[in-house]
């Protein structure tokens, strides 16, 4: 009999899973579904980078920002995997909306794996989901404000926690759930000034 070695983390290199998924992709649409089956036991991690990516893109951010509302639900609620109805995972996708972001999101994850890595425990469950109720408000934003690149910022801050969180840096993720959390406090200070000053009107 042989003892199994405890398991080594690797760096899941989410730049390299896009491009892969990018090359594979079908020229014209795709499903949620053939998506979630090509990242297997990545599949959380690397659905809301990506959805965070299609978050900042006009014309499917906020189809995205829903995903990303029913992805970070089903995390706080400590389900393992991602789960759609047929009616949303089967439902097809243009490709196109993604075509010019993907290469520059592959170029820019690429840069930050230069200093995200496996570093120090590994998040715990609760830290997940505190990092996905954090995803979730920053969602936020980009369904109740209508205003032309309002969507990148908060898009690019659930990219940054989804790829700390994918690539198990706890320094990164705590770092990013920080970030995530002054932008919202921020967001909350400066609709209660407009609220203010439209009951003072």
């Amino acid at each position: 009999m042989t003892q199994a070695l405890p398991e080594e983390r690797s760096p899941v290199l989410a730049s390299v899973v896009l491009q892969q998924l990018h090359d594979t992709a079908p020229k014209d649409r795709f499903t949620l579904g053939w998506l979630i089956g090509r990242m297997q036991s990545q599949s959380f991690g690397m659905l809301l980078l990506l959805l965070a990516i299609a978050a900042a893109v006009p014309g499917i951010c906020v189809f995205a920002a829903l995903l990303i509302v029913t992805s970070t639900l089903q995390i706080a609620f400590g389900r393992q995997a991602p789960y759609f109805p047929h009616w949303i995972a089967d439902r097809p996708l243009p490709v196109r909306h993604l075509g010019a972001a993907v290469p520059y999101a592959i170029r820019l994850l690429r840069f930050f794996e230069k200093a995200i890595r496996p570093r120090g425990a590994a998040p715990s469950a609760a830290m997940k989901r505190l990092a996905a109720i954090v995803m979730l408000l920053l969602t936020m934003p980009i369904l109740l404000v209508p205003v032309p690149l309002s969507n990148v910022l908060p898009a690019f801050l659930v990219a940054l926690i989804a790829l700390a969180q994918l690539e198990e840096d706890r320094l990164w993720l705590t770092l990013a759930i920080l970030a995530g959390a002054v932008f919202l406090a921020i967001n909350l200070a400066f609709v209660r000034e407009i609220v203010r000053g439209s009951g003072a009107a």
